[in-house]
C-alpha cells in the first residue's frame, strides 16, 4: 500500500477532518479515530444495526479506521492520548482552537514534546483573526461566507444551500495535500510542522476563477437569470423527454456547430441572427429558437448530435442515473465497503485512482470505542490503566436515537 507504515491519529467530528483521515487510511495508513464517550455526531444518521447494516454517512468518512473512546478533557484521558501520539506520524483534529488550547492539545502545547509530529488542524475560519474560534459548517464557512453562494445563485432566485458535505470534502482534499507535503518535508528535516486547513480558505480557492478577476479588475461575475445571459448555446436545455442537457462551448466556433447540429444553419446566414450578439434582445430571440430545437430531440438524440459535433456536453444526471452510469463505473467511482455484520455495500471511492493498485476499504467503519483496549495496549499503557480508561468511556457512552431526516 502507498502509505503503509504511516500512523495517523484523528480526533475530529462530522466530515472535513474525518474525511481527510479516511483518504489516508484508504491509501494504506493506520488510522486511529479518537472520540469522546458521546461519539461522533454523524453516528446518529442512519445508525448501523443488524436490521440495516452499513451506516452510509459515518462509513463514508470513517471506514477502515480503528476507534478509541477517551475523555481527553480529563487528565488521564489526555495523558493516554499523548502516549498514542508518541507513536504517530500525523495528528488530525477539527476541535475549535479554544477547546484545544484549554486542554493543552493545541500545536503550541505539543510541538516541543512531539517534535516529529505533523499536526493538521481543520477549522472554519483559520487560526488567526477575531473569528478564529467561531463554529462553522461548510454551509456557512465554505458556501456562504466565501462568495460561492452569491456567485452561484442568480439574484432572482431565493438562496439555496449547498448539499451536505460539499465544501467539507473539498477541505478534506486540501488537508490531505497539506499533510502529504509535510510528510515529504519531514523526510529531509526530521521535523513535523503545523498544517492549517480551513473551510474559508478552501472556499476562496474553489471560487478562485471569479475571485481572482475581482481582485485584479474589480469585476464581480455572478450567475444571472437565464434571460439576462448573452450566451445562446450554453447552459441547460430541456429535451423532448423532459430531461436537461448541459452544453459548454469552448470557443466561438462551437456556437455555429450547435446551430448546424440543430438544423438552424440559416441563423448563421442572416446578419440579424448570426453571432456575436450586440444586444440581449437578439440573444433572447436566438436562444428561444435554440430552446425550441432542443425541445424536439430526446436526451439521447441531443447527446448524439453534440458528440458528433465534438462539443462539450453532459446530461443532467439524477442519482438514479449516476449509480448505473457505465462511465462512472468504468472510472472506479464506487467501492465495496464492508459493514460490521459480515456484508458489504457500495459507497463513493476516494477521488484518486492509482492504476495497478487495488485501493479499497480494509475494514468497516468502527463501532464507538471498538478498539480502545487494543490501541491503548499498543501505546504501552499499563494494563490496569487500559482497563480503567476503557470502562470509564464505556460507562459514559450515549445511545443516541436516530435523527429525523
Amino acid at each position: 500500500m502507498l502509505l503503509a507504515g504511516l500512523k495517523v491519529v484523528e480526533m475530529s467530528t462530522w466530515i472535513a477532518g474525518p474525511g481527510a483521515a479516511m483518504i489516508l487510511g484508504e491509501w494504506g495508513a493506520d488510522v486511529i479515530k479518537v472520540e469522546g464517550p458521546e461519539g461522533d455526531a454523524i453516528r446518529r444518521f442512519y445508525p448501523d444495526t443488524a436490521e440495516m447494516p452499513g451506516n452510509p454517512i459515518f462509513s463514508m468518512e470513517n471506514r477502515g479506521k480503528r476507534a478509541v473512546a477517551l475523555d481527553v478533557y480529563s487528565p488521564p484521558g489526555r495523558a493516554a492520548l499523548i502516549e498514542i501520539l508518541k507513536g504517530a506520524d500525523v495528528f488530525i483534529t477539527n476541535l475549535r482552537p479554544g477547546a484545544l488550547a484549554r486542554t493543552r492539545l493545541d500545536y503550541a502545547s505539543l510541538k516541543d514534546e512531539l517534535p516529529a509530529l505533523i499536526y493538521a488542524v481543520v477549522t472554519g475560519f483559520g487560526l488567526e483573526g477575531d473569528e478564529a474560534d467561531r463554529p462553522a459548517f461548510d454551509l456557512t464557512g465554505f458556501w456562504t461566507r466565501t462568495g460561492i453562494a452569491a456567485s452561484t445563485i442568480p439574484p432572482d432566485q431565493e438562496p439555496f444551500t449547498c448539499r451536505p458535505g460539499f465544501g467539507d470534502h473539498v477541505t478534506a482534499l486540501a488537508t490531505v495535500s497539506g499533510i502529504m507535503a509535510a510528510v515529504y518535508e519531514r523526510q529531509t528535516t526530521g521535523k513535523g510542522r503545523l498544517v492549517e486547513a480551513s473551510l474559508l480558505r478552501a472556499g476562496v480557492y474553489a471560487l478562485g476563477w471569479d475571485t481572482s478577476i475581482h481582485l485584479r479588475h474589480g469585476e464581480s461575475i455572478t450567475a444571472q437569470p437565464r434571460s439576462e445571459r448573452p450566451g445562446v448555446a450554453s447552459g441547460y436545455f430541456r429535451t423532448a423527454d423532459d430531461r436537461y442537457v448541459c452544453v459548454a462551448p469552448r470557443g466561438p466556433a462551437c456556437v455555429p456547430a450547435v446551430f448546424r447540429g440543430l438544423g438552424l444553419s440559416h441563423l448563421l446566414e442572416d446578419p440579424a441572427t448570426a453571432p456575436p450578439y450586440a444586444d440581449l434582445a437578439t440573444a433572447r430571440k436566438v436562444r428561444g429558437l435554440v430552446d425550441a430545437a432542443f425541445a424536439t430531440l430526446t436526451l439521447e438524440e441531443a447527446g448524439a448530435m453534440l458528440t458528433d459535433g465534438d462539443l462539450i456536453w453532459a446530461p443532467m444526471s439524477t442519482l438514479d442515473d449516476v449509480v448505473v452510469d457505465p462511465q462512472i463505473r468504468a472510472a472506479g467511482c464506487f467501492v465495496a465497503t464492508p459493514d460490521n455484520f459480515g456484508g458489504a455495500f457500495e459507497a463513493p471511492a476516494t477521488p484518486i485512482r492509482f492504476p495497478g493498485l487495488d485501493i479499497e476499504p480494509r475494514r468497516p467503519a468502527p463501532g464507538l470505542g471498538q478498539h480502545t483496549r487494543e490501541v491503548l495496549q499498543e501505546a504501552g499503557l499499563p494494563p490496569e490503566m487500559v482497563e480503567t480508561l476503557a470502562r470509564e468511556a464505556e460507562a459514559r457512552e450515549v445511545a443516541y436515537a436516530p435523527l429525523q431526516r
